[in-house]
Order: C-alpha cells, then sequence, then structure tokens
C-alpha cells in the first residue's frame, strides 16, 4: 500500500491543483481508473496491467 501511494504522489497529484476535498477525491479515483489500473504496467503482475491480470485469470479461478 505505501507503494501505491507513493507512486500517486509521484505520478499523478504533482502535476494537478485541487481546490476542495471533493476534487481531491475524484482526481483519486481518475487516476486509479483510468491509468493505474488500466494502463501502467506492474512488474509484479508480469507487466501487465490490473485489469488484465485479472482477465486472464479470471476463467482458471472460477473452476
Amino acid at each position: 500500500m505505501e507503494r501505491f501511494f507513493w507512486l500517486l504522489k509521484l505520478e499523478w497529484t504533482k502535476h494537478e491543483r485541487v481546490a476542495d476535498l471533493e476534487g481531491a477525491r475524484l482526481s483519486v479515483f481518475k487516476y486509479v481508473e483510468t491509468f493505474y489500473n488500466h494502463v501502467r504496467l506492474h512488474q509484479t503482475l508480469g507487466y501487465k496491467t490490473p485489469t488484465q491480470y485479472e482477465a486472464d485469470h479470471a476463467p482458471a479461478s472460477a473452476a
């Protein structure tokens, strides 16, 4: 979890300023849903995105 928050600060928050708490919440949601889960490759997942990894392993775990 510490790595996630470090990446959030490094890759996302330094690029944007928010006016209020709601803006911050929306910004974090946007980071997770549009970049972190769908674009960013994760070394521990075999250089796949979390979405790709889950799609590849969902049929095997459902059996």
